[in-house]
Parts: C-alpha cells; sequence; structure tokens
C-alpha cells in the first residue's frame, strides 16, 4: 500500500509540481504523517507549511495563464520529477522506505505529466477551450493529494 500511496502522490506531483509537496507538509503538520525525528521532519513545521502553500497557489494561478509553458518541457518535466521524488521520499519515509517511496514518485510524477497532458487536451478538445479541462485538473489533484495524505497514517 505504501508503494501505492508514493506512486500516487507522485502523479500529484505531475499534475502540479508544488500541490504535492504542499499536501505532504500539510499531512505532517496534522500529524497525519509520522515524520517526527526523520530527515522529513521539517515538513511539519508551520513555515514549510505556509511556504509549500503560497507555492501551490501561485502554481495554481499561474497555470491558468496562456503564456505557461507546456509541463512536458525540460524545465517544467524535470521539476515535476524532483517534485515526485521528493514527496514519494517523504511518502516512503513515513513507512519506513525511503529510497522504494522516491523511485515510486519518481514513476509516479511521469505518468502524471504525461497522462495528466492527454487527458486535459481531450478534456480541453472537448469543452472547446482549456479553463474548464484546467479546473477539472486542479480539482482531481488536489483531491488526489489529500486522499493520499490522508491515508498514510
Amino acid at each position: 500500500m505504501l508503494y501505492l500511496l508514493a506512486l500516487l502522490i507522485g502523479v500529484v506531483a505531475g499534475l502540479r509540481a508544488m500541490t504535492a509537496p504542499a499536501a505532504v507538509a500539510w499531512g505532517a503538520y496534522l500529524g497525519w504523517l509520522p515524520l517526527s525525528g526523520t530527515w522529513a521532519g521539517f515538513m511539519g513545521h508551520w513555515i514549510a507549511v505556509a511556504i509549500f502553500t503560497v507555492l501551490a497557489l501561485v502554481e495554481l494561478v499561474g497555470d491558468q495563464l496562456p503564456s505557461t509553458p507546456s509541463r512536458k518541457v525540460p524545465v517544467q518535466f524535470g521539476t515535476r520529477l524532483v517534485s515526485g521524488a521528493f514527496v514519494g521520499a517523504i511518502i516512503g519515509t513515513a513507512g519506513g522506505a525511503l529510497i522504494a517511496g522516491l523511485v515510486a514518485g519518481i514513476v509516479g510524477a511521469a505518468i502524471g505529466t504525461y497522462g495528466g497532458a492527454e487527458v486535459r487536451s481531450r478534456l480541453a478538445g472537448a469543452f472547446g477551450r482549456d479553463l474548464p479541462a484546467a479546473l477539472i485538473e486542479d480539482a482531481v489533484a488536489i483531491l488526489l493529494a489529500f486522499l493520499v495524505v490522508s491515508a498514510v497514517s
């Protein structure tokens, strides 16, 4: 189950790179993720929660702008892989499997990046515009992040 959760939080990172660490920070802050005394214990501090929440909100707004580059360009894709590795490692750490969580997070981020782009493209085509598809993707990322983080404990 832990590997699946690490993979799924990676998928969230592939959809929205900063939503995943924001969710993990909130999970740690609320005591849902047992990270105290680990290398990732800092994620439960209110400063980490504030920083990652602001970054996630900025990303959610920025994603709606027409000037935002594709998630599949190297910088965007790399950011999502790093984010997926980071949050996957944190989920793995919560269950005593740091490396496996890290790998699952990277795989999940790749799935989320390419799968999310494809689904969003198809939804945008069906709606005739991108905004509804983007908002649905935002909602899916937030809901999935919440479900993953709340399931770890």
